[in-house]
């Protein structure tokens, strides 16, 4: 599904705001964006909503706030994903949106961690 102008737009918008953080870059990806730093995403563009990555430690400040989770359909059944929206104030406040894609990048970075740690043991059992 092509990215309208408009997304595009507000993608490189996001990223720009996010340089605080990082040098993080947007990927084209299934009909939005992937927002990345040092190769981890953190967080999301579908039409033209932020949403960021959320884990056990941040999900609850996402939904205090009445944010809703990332979800797509898929053979008639719903799918949620592990990305919330983002407050609407961190569109027009830098230190907003530096600490809560900070949270999302720490939440990717722990997800990261815990995938490696499940790989490591794994190979340790099949050795």
């Amino acid at each position: 599904m092509p990215v309208s102008k408009q997304e595009k737009e507000f993608t490189a918008y996001l990223v720009e705001l996010m340089q605080s953080i990082g040098p993080v870059h947007a990927k084209h990806m299934f009909g939005g964006h992937g927002i990345f730093l040092e190769g981890l995403m953190f967080g999301l563009v579908a039409d033209s909503v932020l949403y960021l990555k959320t884990d056990k430690e941040t999900e609850h400040e996402f939904k205090t706030k009445g944010l809703e989770a990332f979800t797509y359909f898929k053979k008639d059944k719903e799918f949620k994903m592990s990305y919330f929206q983002a407050p609407e104030e961190i569109f027009e406040d830098r230190a907003a949106m530096k600490s809560w894609s900070t949270k999302a990048y720490n939440a990717a970075l722990r997800a990261a961690a815990n995938k490696r740690s499940k790989n490591d043991l794994i190979i340790t059992r099949n050795a």
